[in-house]
């Protein structure tokens, strides 16, 4: 079976403020182009500015990109504003920020030292997206203990999770972003 060719999506979206922190929600028409309900791995320019990314699910049949706060700061941006996008898919997935808790936990576990590097980055973005993805830290101190004890066991993803619905709890609920 060939590999699936790149898909190249174009457009502007009004940029949109959860709380304190700013997102593109994509138009429908853009994310009903992607090849996924769930996250997609693009090379984006957004305003001009290059950057490997992930497109994240809004629970809706739809998708959003972070906006992280250089990019804010570079393109002026603020909630209503709008951004020229273009997004094109690739099988080459960015390195996800490890977060500071699964990051010693993986530096204590030494017999690990091999495993995670050897996990796919879509695999190590599915491990930190599970463990971000509540609100208690008791339940994520739990999931990173789980974690370890599951990677010790060979398991190279988290669990059969469905990755629409296990999104960042600042911007969503059950699985849907936050109007």
């Amino acid at each position: 079976m060939a590999p699936k060719a790149p898909v190249t999506v174009t457009g502007t979206a009004a940029v949109r403020a959860i709380d304190e922190r700013l997102i593109l929600p994509l138009p429908q028409e853009a994310s009903a182009q992607l090849p996924s309900r769930g996250q997609v791995a693009v090379h984006a320019v957004l305003g001009g500015h290059e950057r490997d990314a992930v497109v994240e699910p809004d629970g809706r049949r739809g998708h959003w990109l972070d906006l992280p706060a250089q990019l804010v700061r570079d393109l002026d941006l603020r909630e209503g504003g709008e951004v020229e996008f273009t997004l094109t898919t690739t099988k080459d997935w960015p390195e996800p920020e490890v977060p500071d808790d699964l990051a010693d936990a993986l530096e204590s576990a030494d017999d690990l030292a091999g495993t995670w590097p050897s996990l796919t980055p879509m695999a190590r973005w599915e491990w930190v997206r599970w463990i971000g993805a509540t609100r208690s830290e008791e339940t994520r101190a739990k999931r990173v203990d789980v974690s370890i004890d599951k990677l010790r066991a060979g398991s190279r993803r988290p669990c059969c999770f469905d990755l629409s619905s296990c999104t960042d709890p600042e911007l969503a609920r059950s699985g849907k972003l936050r109007d």
